[in-house]
């Protein structure tokens, strides 16, 4: 009998192999008969590849890209990314043990964020929102966050993720810009947005000035990178000139201050001289108002007298957040529950609800003042971390640590600014940002541990 099989295996394989096809065709379809057959490659593929699936997974989750250009939301590709990269995490972490976890002081701030935003999930006063918003997104940036950190140990890694930030940033720009031309999906009359009739997240031209912002900061890094390709770095200046059009078409003024910020850092690099870069930075910023025709906005536009409309609205909207943290002290409203929670707690009724447009303001009447306190700290972990990064940078100098570093601070500087006008607490940019400045001390440690320097965090101890 075995050797009857061996010498007709093949046909008897086949038979096998079609009896399979017809069985899945017949109860399936033809579209999910394929699937499941292509499910084991794809299952080797996503842990043979497993960095590009997590890179892409993060891309079309912050990027939104499916939603940009709608011909993919069919493929529900978001979900096919996150499958092939929480297996790829299963398989390095607990079968081949290639992925090395480590941990650090910013990993412990993270971790009792989260662990307060979950107690504020909890105690939120709609815990419907709060635990939708909870199991929607946080808790796929608390796994993503340590993932990226353990992930990336590779400078080939950063690069990737750098240019995957760029070329996304580049792409979701083309799309506003060829809707702003063709009058394509406008607020207001003149305030563009992406796919605003299938409720994208980039309907609102001021979320979308937030995705297009993001990635200036690499552009820019990539462009003062004097050690860089000059291909490289002419696609980096043709991008920036194009993200930053992008945001100039949204005519959002949160954006456009943190595209000055993130421009006034890396010009002061250069010149040592903080009252001509304010300077600069005030003339690029008026320079941008100009562009983005905002006097021509029919909210907050020139045709309003006295405090425009917008600005009254956010002063109404920070009362209302101040007002939640005053009357909850430690856990405010509850995450995602300030729009839902507006009606009680504003000065001013005009018949709706509204966004706190501040991410400081979110963070207050979201989670309390406990609550402001912690991400206070989260942020200024990142700032310490990456001040250590240029410290021991500077012991054994290695121009992939400058770009990198120069990149994330320019980004949290950003962050910072457009967070005043912008509501970006718990998207996004802030934790791929913390993320990917943990993995980038822990990189830069281990390469100079083997310089004449020796171990460089006992060097700047004794520093």
């Amino acid at each position: 009998m075995v050797n009857w099989y061996k010498e007709h295996y093949l046909l008897i394989n086949g038979l096998v192999i079609t009896a399979l096809i017809l069985s899945l065709y017949s109860l399936f379809g033809p579209i999910a008969a394929f699937a499941l057959l292509l499910l084991p490659f794809a299952g080797v593929l996503a842990v043979r590849v497993s960095t590009v699936f997590i890179i892409l997974f993060i891309l079309f989750s912050y990027f939104r890209i499916h939603e940009a250009f709608v011909f993919l939301m069919p493929l529900k590709i978001p979900k096919l990314l996150a499958l092939a990269s929480l297996l790829a995490i299963f398989w390095h972490l607990f079968i081949s043990k290639t992925l090395k976890p480590h941990w650090s002081s910013t990993h412990l701030i993270f971790v009792i964020w989260f662990v307060w935003l979950t107690v504020c999930v909890f105690s939120a006063s709609n815990r419907g929102v709060a635990i939708e918003y909870w199991s929607g997104v946080l808790v796929k940036v608390f796994i993503m966050v340590f993932v990226i950190s353990w992930w990336l140990t590779r400078f080939s890694h950063f690069s990737y993720v750098r240019l995957g930030i760029m070329i996304s940033g580049v792409a979701i720009a083309l799309v506003a810009l060829n809707n702003k031309i063709n009058g394509v999906g406008l607020v207001e009359g003149t305030r563009v947005t992406i796919s605003r009739e299938y409720r994208s997240q980039l309907g609102d031209p001021n979320d979308l000035s937030l995705v297009l912002m993001f990635p200036v900061s690499f552009l820019a890094a990539e462009l003062f990178n004097t050690y860089n390709n000059p291909y490289r770095r002419l696609f980096a200046g043709v991008g920036l000139i194009l993200a930053i059009s992008g945001v100039i078409a949204t005519q959002s003024r949160g954006g456009l201050l943190g595209i000055a910020a993130i421009l006034s850092f890396f010009l002061y690099q250069k010149v040592k001289n903080p009252v001509v870069v304010a300077a600069c930075g005030a003339v690029a910023m008026l320079a941008m108002m100009v562009f983005a025709g905002i006097s021509d906005r029919q909210s907050g536009g020139a045709a309003e007298s006295g405090v425009d409309e917008s600005a009254m609205g956010r002063i109404y909207a920070w009362q209302a957040a101040i007002n939640m943290a005053l009357a909850n002290p430690l856990t405010g409203v509850g995450v995602n529950n300030f729009f839902v929670n507006y009606y009680f707690y504003s000065p001013h009724w005009d018949g709706k609800n509204h966004a706190v447009h501040s991410t400081w303001f979110q963070v207050l009447g979201e989670t309390g003042f406990v609550g402001i306190c912690i991400f206070l700290l989260v942020i200024a972990s990142i700032y310490r971390s990456l001040s250590r990064v240029f410290c021991i940078n500077k012991l054994n100098f290695n121009p992939e640590v400058t770009v990198n570093a120069n990149a994330l601070k320019a980004g949290l500087i950003g962050f910072m600014v457009a967070g005043t006008f912008l509501t970006q607490a718990f998207t996004w940019p802030l934790y791929i940002i913390l993320s990917l400045t943990i993995a980038l001390e822990k990189l830069t440690i281990d390469s100079n541990k083997d310089s004449s320097y020796g171990d460089p965090t006992k060097v700047l101890a004794k520093k």
